[in-house]
């Protein structure tokens, strides 16, 4: 989006006095935008919704670095801020228990994941983590994680507090208001309508938690979240703590999680208040929840408290007095099932809406993440960007399949049950399985592929027909051999020998037409497109900071109509947004399939089939051409994601089938064989060719990640010259790193030690079956050097690495242009 209103124009209702909803007008008013109405249908400051119960646990270690972010300054501001005389968190530390084996490794893991993230903890035996928690049983126990840093916020508290500031500022709070309606004119919102009037609004922010889909479907906008009921209980006083906790200060023990069992405790004064996932999922319609008062005079203490379930906690009750012995003498005092918000992946919904301009969401946010959202949402605004990379919680990032209230119904309430599981980083999902599948489906389950998913996508990842290629490969451990096959070793042997057929249909697909379509495109990208016809281009999409949106594959197919290859829906939505009247834009993923037919005897599989020529001389690198294969009409471009000679073969999805088996057919002479994700992403590594959202995201301009090549200054304007321009040297760069033990493995994520201090994270690691070495890719400062020596951190063992000089494989890219 462009860089919104200036403050004097800008006029924002937010629908939700929450913790998101308060946080947000205190941080939008910090920023000069002091026009803000907050709108609630409860009572002002608890009015009803997930806050005004949240147990308030902040636990910052996340494997997702956005979401630790926000964690991180939720912590920081909260603990700035005081109300009545008390602060706004509670800094008791945080602690994590391994009651098995799989879990203390996954500590190990956690630990290295707040190492990358610059979180404190350290993993600590279990004497200590009774020293920590006396009331534990230690004979449970392996190990935990302790974070001092975490604590408890005070949601409330908070949310006065920031009230409280924003109102000076000029921002007014009022209660019981419901919004009955959204106004907009000409595609854009115009204010809110509530039973107490309308509010003329530029912007108006849905924050309203569990509501967020009531609200959307007002504003004709999708809001793919599902509430869920979750159980909290507090316990009778218990003796043990007596005199513990002071009324004020409520808790001095660190906020506990027992994942094994889906728990997690925290101290009430002398009680002990505890939560579980455990249970069955328990769906909210949020069109059916009452309001305020009606809530109130059916005995419910607030719309988002439902009442306790004995049935379900039973099981928990019985886990936590395993634990903690103590609770076997005493009884739950109280309970409530608490209504909050889950998505099809776990993450919140923000942004605005590429429908209904000025509509924007803040929703799916735990209180723990509450004011880093917040903060980013009005950078948003205001800036027309955020500091924090967002990519991961883009409304728009999901796949149409992937917004069916059915899909959201399985996948929020799988969420719920994952938790506290735990994850591996290709642990695909079980249900609603097989959604989306190429034209080549058949024919790959007939070879054993082995299938992970992706954007709705079954993909495979190997396939069970070239077991008989295996050599000798070295033996990983236990977690990187898992949804991993030795086969993934033969494919890309085989890529690299011979020629194999790789499935790319879920590369998404845009189509851009009309006669601005050329200027629209140079406008919004880095690189020059103004090439003749049958040029294919490598170029980025900037934010107005200079940071990577997106990188993209730009075919220019005719005079005024391009073939875009991007990466997410989220691409379309900022494209749609900046579009004049004279382009059109259209996904056309879905109606089309592609092949990579890549090895250097790919030429020898499609010369024969083809009147065109295809020798290097008539169809060069980075070129693309219409053409037949056989009977199929296909658009070709020569471009190579594995480092081999190769195409990238296009045609519509009702000849794919046709295409597969008349280049399977052609290639039998040639020892052809399928090949997976799996392999893929260890030749790609090979080249060091970059994955947008894992190797570099708006976080990161194009000299940091070793993009420059794809900028070009020499020609016009494009967003986010202006502020490359103005960029200093890079501090940090996107670094190549080989694994000194031709055995070792890492996955991504992992902390990369200097001198002994973490100074990065790895982005993409996979082996490199070529190279013999495992390749990861890690951001580091920018001074380190080839051949310099560092460590990565893989469950606790610090694994040597050197510091390589790029491109690894064919640096001189002779097998690619032949």
């Amino acid at each position: 989006m462009t860089p919104a209103n200036p403050a004097n124009d800008a006029r924002v209702v937010i629908i939700g006095a929450g913790i998101v909803g308060c946080s947000l007008a205190d941080e939008l008013t910090a920023r000069g935008w002091t026009d803000v109405t907050v709108l609630d249908q409860g009572p002002l400051p608890a009015p009803g919704g997930s806050t005004s119960h949240a147990p308030g646990l902040v636990f910052q270690t996340s494997p997702s670095k956005t979401l630790t972010a926000f964690a991180r300054y939720t912590v920081e501001k909260f603990s700035a801020l005081q109300a009545d005389g008390r602060s706004c968190f509670n800094p008791v530390g945080g602690l994590e228990l391994a009651t098995t084996p799989e879990r203390w490794a996954d500590l190990h893991r956690k630990a290295g994941w707040a190492a990358s993230w610059g979180v404190r903890g350290e993993l600590i035996s279990p004497r200590r983590c009774k020293e920590l928690w006396p009331l534990l049983d230690t004979s449970m126990i392996l190990g935990g994680f302790h974070t001092p840093d975490d604590g408890l916020a005070r949601a409330v508290l908070a949310a006065r507090a920031q009230t409280a500031r924003a109102h000076r500022r000029g921002a007014r709070f009022l209660d019981r208001h419901t919004v009955t309606g959204i106004e907009q004119a000409d595609g854009r919102v115009t204010g809110v309508i509530t039973d107490r009037g309308t509010f003329p609004a530029t912007h108006v922010v849905s924050a309203a938690g569990f509501w967020g889909p009531v609200i959307g479907r007002m504003a004709g906008v999708d809001v793919p979240l599902l509430p869920l009921a979750h159980q909290y209980a507090k316990t009778k006083p218990l003796p043990e703590l007596a005199g513990a906790n002071d009324s004020r200060t409520e808790a001095s023990k660190p906020i506990l999680r027992f994942q094994d069992r889906d728990l997690y405790f925290r101290e009430h004064t002398d009680r002990i208040g505890i939560g579980s996932y455990a249970h069955r999922p328990l769906p909210v319609d949020p069109f059916t929840v009452l309001p305020y008062d009606q809530a109130r005079a059916r005995n419910m203490d607030m719309p988002s408290s439902f009442p306790f379930t004995a049935e379900d906690w039973a099981p928990s009750w019985e886990d936590a007095r395993r634990l903690m012995p103590a609770l076997r003498h005493t009884d739950i005092e109280e309970g409530f099932n608490g209504v909050f918000s889950f998505t099809p992946d776990g993450m919140p919904l923000l942004g605005e809406s590429d429908t209904l301009s000025g509509f924007w969401l803040a929703e799916a946010v735990w209180v723990t993440h509450s004011a880093g959202v917040a903060k980013a949402v009005a950078e948003w605004m205001v800036d027309g960007h955020a500091k924090t990379d967002l990519h991961e919680c883009d409304l728009h990032r999901f796949e149409e399949a992937q917004r069916s209230p059915a899909y959201v119904h399985d996948r929020g309430s799988q969420q719920f049950i994952e938790v506290y599981d735990v994850i591996h980083p290709l642990q695909p999902m079980e249900q609603p399985r097989p959604l989306r599948v190429s034209p080549f489906h058949t024919r790959q389950q007939e070879l054993g592929a082995h299938f992970l998913e992706g954007g709705g996508w079954e993909r495979p990842h190997w396939f069970d027909a070239n077991a008989h290629l295996v050599t000798d490969t070295p033996q990983r451990d236990p977690w990187s051999a898992r949804h991993w096959s030795p086969i993934a070793a033969a494919e890309a042997k085989a890529t690299r020998e011979r020629v194999a057929l790789y499935d790319m249909t879920p590369l998404r697909r845009l189509e851009v037409t009309g006669p601005g379509a050329l200027a629209f495109l140079q406008r919004m990208t880095t690189n020059n497109l103004a090439k003749k016809p049958g040029a294919v281009t490598y170029t980025l999409l900037l934010d107005h900071k200079g940071g990577i949106r997106s990188d993209l594959t730009v075919a220019r197919l005719a005079p005024d109509r391009f073939q875009v290859g991007a990466n997410s829906p989220a691409d379309l939505a900022w494209l749609q947004r900046h579009a004049p009247a004279d382009v059109h834009l259209r996904d056309i993923t879905s109606g089309t399939c592609c092949i990579g037919v890549w090895g250097p005897l790919a030429r020898d599989l499609v010369q024969p089939l083809t009147r065109d020529d295809f020798s290097h001389e008539a169809f060069g690198y980075f070129r693309a051409k219409d053409t037949y294969l056989g009977h199929v009409p296909v658009t070709a471009l020569r471009l190579s994601y594995v480092g081999e000679l190769g195409w990238e073969l296009y045609t519509t999805a009702d000849l794919g089938l046709r295409l597969w088996d008349t280049l399977w057919e052609a290639g039998a002479p040639h020892g052809v064989i399928a090949a997976g994700r799996s392999a893929f992403n260890s030749l790609r590594l090979e080249k060091g060719y970059r994955s947008w959202g894992h190797d570099m995201t708006e976080e990161h301009t194009p000299y940091e990640a070793g993009l420059g090549f794809a900028v070009r200054m020499d020609r016009g304007d494009f967003l986010g010259r202006t502020a490359l321009e103005q960029l200093p040297p890079p501090q940090r760069k996107l670094t190549p790193l080989l694994l000194d033990d031709p055995a070792a493995v890492v996955l991504g994520k992992e902390p990369v030690l200097v001198d002994g201090a973490p100074a990065g994270h790895v982005t993409s690691a996979a082996y490199g079956h070529t190279l013999g070495r495992c390749v990861a890719y890690a951001w580091l400062p920018a001074h380190l050097t080839t051949g310099t020596g560092v460590h990565i951190e893989y469950f606790g063992e610090k694994l040597p690495a050197t510091v390589a000089e790029e491109p690894l494989f064919d640096p001189k890219m002779t097998r690619i242009r032949r």
